[in-house]
């Protein structure tokens, strides 16, 4: 009973983080199942999996309703992952994991440094507006209410096809490293492609579920899914990321950037310290 209590909770926690920063539960759900609870990686992974499916499913619920997320960029920048994800699947083994490691984790690294320039930036969120060849062929531009600051945002967005190669590579780091890639595609969407910080957390729910779902698959046909912790992790955090896509909203970016600077400067550090054979 005790255990299923603390599931839930961690399911809560997770949920609500996902939600508001568009990047999963996982990273908080595996260190501690098996740290804290002493679980083999596989079955943590395999329930991280889950969790993110149900983070996907509870946010986008709210997201669609209030228009929050742009269908359009994510089915478009999703062919980008999902090809890349397929290509890391079939290149494991070919690129040495350390080096690929390290890499990523610098690449946070720099992205955080420009996440913080931007948090301290006097102009605050400027909002890009000007519609490029790309984004009025594919209805890329969008708008939302955004209820922290009481107005109607329309933006638009620049430099597409560097945020479909930074889909790629997330995509690619996925399946060569088994890693969650949701920061990446936060990164992408906010950082290269200009895109105001809460439709991209709101469009990297959606895309993670995608993506999580196919993994699922996989996982649950290896045996790797365990329904007593997988089930009351899901519904933890479903409730979870429901209470997050209502606190998003009422959120102003300068604080979810707060947070979630944070979590990618520790990723970044992560990553590169395990590429060089240290694990924190």
């Amino acid at each position: 009973m005790n255990s299923m209590l603390l599931l839930l909770v961690m399911g809560v926690a997770a949920g609500v983080l996902g939600a508001i920063l568009g990047i999963g539960g996982g990273m908080i759900i595996t260190p501690v199942l098996t740290i804290m609870m002493g679980l083999d990686i596989k079955y943590a992974i395999g329930a991280s999996i889950i969790s993110v499916i149900a983070t996907s499913s509870g946010s986008t619920i709210a997201y669609l309703k209030d228009d929050m997320l742009n269908l359009r960029v994510a089915m478009f920048l999703e062919i980008a992952t999902t090809v890349g994800a397929i290509m890391g699947a079939l290149l494991v083994g070919m690129f040495s994991s350390n080096f690929l490691y390290v890499l990523f984790g610098f690449f946070l690294l720099y992205s955080s440094y420009n996440m913080i320039r931007k948090f301290f930036d006097k102009k605050g969120e400027a909002v890009y507006t000007e519609t490029g060849e790309i984004v009025e062929k594919f209805k890329l531009a969008s708008t939302y209410y955004d209820k922290a600051e009481h107005k109607q945002i329309d933006y638009s967005m620049k430099n597409v096809p560097g945020g479909f190669v930074m889909m790629w590579a997330a995509g690619l780091a996925s399946g060569l490293l088994g890693i969650g890639s949701g920061a990446f595609k936060v990164i992408a969407m906010d950082t290269i492609m200009k895109m105001p910080l809460k439709p991209s957390s709101a469009t990297s729910n959606l895309m993670m579920g995608v993506t999580a779902a196919a993994s699922a698959t996989v996982y649950f046909f290896n045996g790797s899914i365990r329904p007593d912790i997988a089930a009351p992790l899901a519904i933890g955090v479903l409730a979870g990321a429901t209470i997050g896509a209502r606190l998003m909203q009422v959120l102003k970016p300068k604080v979810i950037r707060m947070i979630f600077i944070p979590i990618i400067l520790y990723m970044g550090i992560q990553m590169a310290l395990k590429g060089f054979g240290v694990n924190i």
